[in-house]
């Protein structure tokens, strides 16, 4: 070994040791990726056993072997010596079971004990939606520093399944050239949806490392709105004509390396590539080879305008019970096609976009997103609802007198409300999903308010008389039960009244009702419910 070859080994042997030190794994890989597999060999012969072990843990598995080959046989096998590695792989590939270690746990132990090529190669045996989830389960530093184990390939993969912020905060997390070559394995539409999701300067950087066929393809893509049929579609479709024969069509497929993903129909086009129609495989293969397509496509099957919405492309394909939809422009062009996957990825999100809403917390998919960010966005709806809470005090506070005299109003008060906001939230999950599905409109409203005001009239009747004779055997008051059971009956009525008319209304300024209708129904359950209960209260007992 020359003087300067040994020089330049100490340099960088000093260099891992202090990163082992202060335990920036991602600094080691980095220093370990750049060496030759001869002078990694080298850097590992000259650590103390426990930093040889942790520097070994970051070690590519592509050129592992080849660092093997430099190694004294001893300290190559002591660096293979980990019986627990198929262990791991195995156990994440069963499901958990009840007072079993979790998924997470096993996972967590393991990054613990320092075994970072065992929960590497575990991850790389899973399916990329597991190890998808997997990832957003374990908190910020374990996260990264399992993502930091991964090859591009195989983080491509997983980056397709992850939550939005997730996705963009790991790829932020990846070299450009690692980011690029991970977007090279997605299709067209996931890497459209991972260019919106980075800040605009990673995004153009990103869409630049493409070729110039994808990369205008991509322009394309991202010129239509995120939440629009243009914005989820791709462009990997496959046409012909309608005067070409079955049997030439055949002949082309067959000599395809592979069809795309989810293709189920060949769109029909003409010179203009204009849309005709589709052809069903199952329709093609079982046609005559001498028959033209023009005779055997469904020329009645519509396809989806560029500018349909997201939330419309799904329900048209659940009504429809579809795989894949051909995308064309207002002059009938075809522009490429819409699959059930993406479909079922803008399904998932709405739903969870809904459940997220209706507790204040928008999009806030990653649980361990950073305090200061979570804290600004649940700080909105905590302010929104302290608002109303006042408000509710503030109708309490005129019966301040009422309150003082009769202590059993204070005890009761809280059943009219409770029952009120119940009754009101399920009639307004009822009408978000409605309108959700497109069922709910101006023509059918006035029938819906009507169902859900019988609704409220029945339950409140059957209920009232429930609590009023509770309250009388509590009390010994008829009054006082006459009372409560006149107020639960309007605040029931005024509940499903509420339950309905506050989405409607909610929409139509263009306001989402997940997002804001619960907040706006709860107040008005307990300020009706409180000013009926002690306002009848004081006109009938004082």
């Amino acid at each position: 070994m020359s003087e300067a070859d040994s020089h330049a080994i100490h340099t960088e042997l000093d260099a891992i040791a202090e990163a082992l030190a202060k335990g920036k794994r991602k600094r080691v890989r980095k220093l370990l990726r750049a060496m030759h597999p001869g002078k990694v060999a080298s850097v590992l012969e000259a650590l103390d056993p426990e930093q040889r072990q942790a520097a070994w843990q970051q070690v590519d598995d592509n050129t592992e072997e080849q660092v093997l080959r430099h190694l004294d046989g001893l300290m190559a096998a002591a660096l293979q010596r980990d019986p627990q590695d198929d262990d791991l792989a195995d156990d994440l590939d069963e499901d958990d079971e009840p007072g079993a270690t979790t998924q997470i746990a096993r996972v967590r132990d393991a990054l613990e004990a320092g075994k970072f090529k065992r929960v590497g190669k575990a991850f790389k045996q899973m399916h990329p939606a597991k190890a998808a989830g997997l990832l957003e389960a374990l908190p910020p530093d374990e996260r990264s520093s399992v993502w930091d184990m991964l090859d591009a390939e195989r983080a491509g993969k997983i980056l397709v399944h992850l939550h939005e912020e997730v996705r963009a905060r790991l790829a932020l997390e990846m070299d450009e050239d690692e980011l690029a070559a991970a977007a090279q394995k997605l299709d067209l539409d996931d890497l459209v949806d991972l260019i919106q999701d980075l800040p605009a300067g990673n995004g153009r950087q990103l869409l630049q490392a493409m070729d110039v066929r994808k990369r205008q393809q991509l322009l394309s893509m991202l010129s239509y709105p995120e939440d629009s049929a243009g914005g989820l579609m791709n462009t990997d479709h496959l046409s012909v004509r309608a005067d070409v024969r079955v049997g030439s069509v055949l002949r082309y497929l067959r000599l395809l390396e592979d069809l795309p993903d989810h293709t189920d129909k060949v769109m029909v086009v003409d010179r203009k590539n204009r849309y005709q129609g589709v052809l069903r495989l199952s329709r093609l293969v079982t046609s005559p080879p001498e028959a033209q397509v023009g005779e055997v496509m469904d020329g009645e099957f519509k396809a989806i305008d560029v500018s349909l919405s997201s939330s419309e492309v799904a329900r048209r394909f659940e009504d429809l019970d579809i795989l894949s939809a051909a995308v064309v422009d207002d002059n009938d062009v075809l522009l490429g096609r819409i699959t059930v996957d993406d479909v079922m990825d803008i399904i998932r999100e709405d739903s969870e976009r809904a459940m997220m809403n209706m507790a204040g917390l928008n999009d806030e998919a990653d649980m361990f997103a950073p305090v200061l960010t979570s804290a600004r966005r649940r700080a909105v709806w905590l302010g929104i609802n302290l608002v109303t809470a006042f408000l509710a005090a503030w109708v309490i506070g005129l019966f301040q007198g009422t309150l003082e005299q009769i202590v059993a109003l204070a005890v009761l008060m809280p059943i009219v409300a409770s029952m009120g906001g119940i009754a009101g939230s399920q009639t307004l999950t009822l009408v978000i999903r409605g309108l959700a599905l497109g069922q709910v409109e101006g023509g059918n409203a006035r029938l819906l308010l009507g169902k859900e005001l019988g609704i409220g009239f029945l339950n409140g009747l059957l209920w009232a008389a429930v609590v009023a004779a509770l309250a009388i055997l509590w009390f010994k008051s008829w009054q006082i039960g006459a009372i409560i059971a006149a107020a639960i009956l309007l605040n029931l009525l005024c509940a499903a009244l509420s339950g309905l008319l506050i989405p409607l209304l909610l929409r139509k300024l263009g306001i989402d009702p997940a997002l804001a209708g619960s907040v706006i129904l709860t107040t008005v359950t307990d300020v009706i419910g409180f000013l009926a209960f002690l306002g009848l209260a004081t006109l009938f007992l004082l």
